[in-house]
């Protein structure tokens, strides 16, 4: 064992033993104390003092056999089952050289390395709080019971004389000896009064505070002074002094006494605040924000869950916002009904049924309900709004044409309903499946294949894709084609345009249609972009187009190596993006382009540089961070204390001064307070500058970042640096 180690692990296993001797020591100490008494009561000081040596070394012996037990043995069961790193090896360190194997002395080096690397845990007994508690409080009765007892005192000459002239003690300090602190928190809290013993507390924000104190001996005057300069002068009733404040901050004071001995404790006590939580709104119905109208509804209902520290309104108050029209013709109807809740205060629930009929809502409309609720603070409420809830009645989408740049458009055109067809002969290729050849099945697939791609490209022209191949409609309805007909006609290179691109709008064969948008689109014009710029989707229906076309393209890459009953699930998936997509109620086009400032021709190659900076311009000073944390920071360092020298003087008026100021930033204000107070009181206390120095800690500016200085160059460096210079010399 390495003499860094050893060391370490007697001082742990000393240190275990050292617990446990003084624990048993705290258990048999109040029971030798009574036996004393008791022997002090019967025989005097001669028999209390052999006894008292009696019973300590009785208890000294006790203590230090249990703490003997604590062996190497133990530390070793304790080192394995407190340090996992030691791998159940830890019997190795106290074992000798020559008992052990190669093996065992390697693993024996390792385990000293981890142990002088990292510190050992603390395997010292815990502390046997009952059994000490039980002890102090059999022992303190049976003082008590001891010292009570009645005892006759023979009268003598020399007690009558000493009671006759004994006078009063001249006090030296003035003592609390009854306090009390009322608590009566705000009507809106529903909280009871209540009195406490205590003077510290922690109240709901407005509660009313009474004090009741008394003071032996009685002092001229006295108040209450607050760290925040405040002060409380408290009434004389009597023998008690009385008091009254209203919280609304926290708050940290002191009793101060005039003309009186000094107070004994003379304690700070704290005063917390627990402010007034604004209402909580859960919504219960619908489950989603954005409701569809049902065929056949008449109703639509809503709940709503409010919950709150001290208690919500009985009422809340419920909008309801009717918007009807579409384009830029849309009106708004609103009105404000109130609900009334159900349950506990402080969680109350709203229900409501619609009527759809009587609040006039029809094809193309929505229905937006808000919950608006208050809590019971007085003599002002907070109060919460719920999320909006939407029910939407879904406008046919084949009455609406295409206006002006700007105006309502068609989500879709018709023949986007198609996947429906290819699910309709997918499922009708498996049904006949067993009465089809091999290459017949895989022929028909492949054609159904090939009907799932154009409709994955015409979809992709709405997002900005590329298209090619002539336009035609995406159905089935024409006759089975042989496999190689299709195929080939679907990979026929198509001629290219202007652009480079392989697209034949002007295909023969079709001529566009009046009223088809797509169709006029694709005659007279060349659309294509990149899918994020693409303009004619809001970016929800985009996303959701997107989706579809990732199931179109696996049910086409199924469908085309004959395998139907693989690509319907990806089928049916397209089918149901396709669906929300053309649920979506209308869309919007850009109504103009982006508007650039004018290009100032004027100075265009002109040599005028006014208004620009210049690389020899002064640097600007950057703001400099608030010294005054910093300087508190090194006032309060404590290595002159620890080398026995005088500590730096600390500026506790700018340090208070600056938590007024910036009390926002400070997550215990009353912590900083008390920290002040402590240090003021003992300006040599260690303890109390690393206490404040840790709350100051987070508040340091963070230094700003600096630029390394280039490292030197070394000799071949140097001396192609100096060949620069010389090449460059004139």
């Amino acid at each position: 064992m390495t003499a860094s180690v050893d060391p370490m692990l007697d001082d742990t296993l000393r240190r275990a033993q050292r617990r446990r001797a003084f624990d048993t020591a705290l258990i048999g100490l109040p029971i030798a104390v009574a036996a004393a008494v008791l022997a002090w009561r019967v025989g005097g000081s001669g028999a209390a003092s052999i006894t008292a040596l009696a019973v300590a070394g009785a208890l000294a012996a006790f203590a230090w056999d249990r703490a003997r037990r604590l062996d190497r043995r133990w530390l070793v069961r304790e080192l394995d089952a407190r340090r996992a790193d030691l791998e159940d090896s830890a019997d190795l360190l106290f074992a000798s050289d020559a008992a052990l194997s190669p093996l065992e002395r390697l693993q024996r080096a390792r385990l000293q390395h981890r142990i002088a690397a990292d510190a050992l845990p603390d395997l010292r007994p815990r502390w046997s709080m009952r059994a000490v508690a039980l002890s102090a409080a059999v022992g303190a009765l049976a003082i008590a019971a001891i010292v009570s007892w009645p005892e006759r005192e023979p009268v003598t000459v020399e007690r009558v004389l000493a009671r006759i002239g004994a006078g009063p003690a001249v006090p030296t300090q003035t003592r609390i000896v009854e306090q009390a602190l009322r608590i009566a928190p705000p009507a809106y809290t529903g909280q009871p009064a209540r009195t406490r013993q205590t003077l510290d507390a922690k109240v709901p924000h407005g509660t009313r505070l009474q004090w009741t104190l008394r003071f032996v001996p009685q002092p001229a005057a006295a108040s209450l002074v607050f760290h925040d300069g405040r002060r409380i002068r408290l009434v004389r009733d009597g023998d008690a002094w009385r008091g009254s404040e209203v919280l609304v901050r926290p708050a940290l004071y002191r009793i101060e006494l005039e003309r009186s001995p000094r107070l004994v404790p003379a304690a700070r006590h704290r005063l917390d605040v627990v402010p007034d939580r604004p209402p909580q709104l859960r919504v219960l119905a619908p489950d989603r924000g954005l409701s569809l109208v049902t065929p056949g509804q008449r109703s639509w209902s809503v709940a709503f869950e409010a919950t709150d520290d001290h208690g919500v309104s009985a009422a809340a108050r419920l909008r309801i916002t009717l918007a009807q029209g579409s384009g830029e013709n849309i009106t708004f109807r609103e009105q404000t009904i109130v609900v009334r809740g159900t349950g506990p205060r402080t969680r109350r629930r709203f229900a409501h049924r619609l009527d759809l009929a009587a609040l006039g809502l029809a094809a193309g409309d929505d229905l937006i309900v808000q919950l608006s609720v208050n809590d019971n603070r007085a003599p002002s409420p907070q109060s919460a709004r719920s999320a909006s809830l939407i029910l939407r009645w879904p406008s046919d989408l084949g009455t609406e044409t295409t206006g002006l740049d700007g105006m309502v458009k068609k989500v879709l055109p018709a023949y986007f309903r198609s996947q429906r067809q290819i699910i309709i002969d997918a499922e009708a290729l498996l049904k006949r499946k067993r009465q089809l050849a091999a290459d017949d099945y895989l022929a028909r697939s492949d054609g159904i294949g090939v009907d799932q791609r154009l409709l994955r490209l015409r979809y992709g022209q709405f997002l900005g894709e590329e298209t090619d191949g002539a336009p035609q409609l995406p159905t089935n309805d024409a006759p089975d084609a042989p496999a190689d007909d299709a195929q080939a006609e679907a990979e026929a290179p198509p001629a290219a345009d202007d652009h480079g691109h392989d697209d034949d709008p002007a295909a023969p064969g079709r001529a566009p249609v009046f009223g088809e948008e797509a169709a006029v689109l694709e005659a007279y014009g060349h659309t294509h972009d990149q899918a994020e710029a693409a303009t004619l989707l809001d970016p929800e229906t985009r996303i959701t187009l997107k989706a579809a076309l990732d199931q179109m393209w696996q049910s086409e890459l199924n469908l085309r190596q004959g395998r139907p009953d693989l690509a319907l699930p990806y089928a049916y998936r397209a089918l149901g993006f396709i669906k929300e997509v053309q649920q979506a109620s209308r869309i919007y086009l850009a109504r103009v382009g982006p508007e650039l400032p004018p290009i100032d021709d004027s100075r265009r190659l002109g040599g005028d540089r006014s208004g620009l900076s210049r690389r020899d311009d002064a640097l600007v000073a950057a703001t400099a961070p608030d010294p005054t944390l910093a300087t508190l920071w090194r006032a309060l360092d404590d290595a002159p204390v620890a080398r026995g020298q005088a500590p730096a003087p600390v500026d506790f008026a700018t340090l208070e001064r600056w938590l007024r100021e910036h009390q926002a930033r400070l997550a215990d204000p009353l912590a900083f307070v008390a920290a002040i107070e402590a240090l003021r009181a003992d300006p040599r206390c260690d303890r109390c500058r690393r206490d404040l120095r840790a709350l100051l800690w987070p508040l340091l500016p963070r230094p700003t970042a600096g630029v390394p200085r280039r490292e030197a160059a070394d000799a071949a460096g140097q001396r192609y640096l100096d060949a620069l210079r010389r090449d460059g010399a004139p």
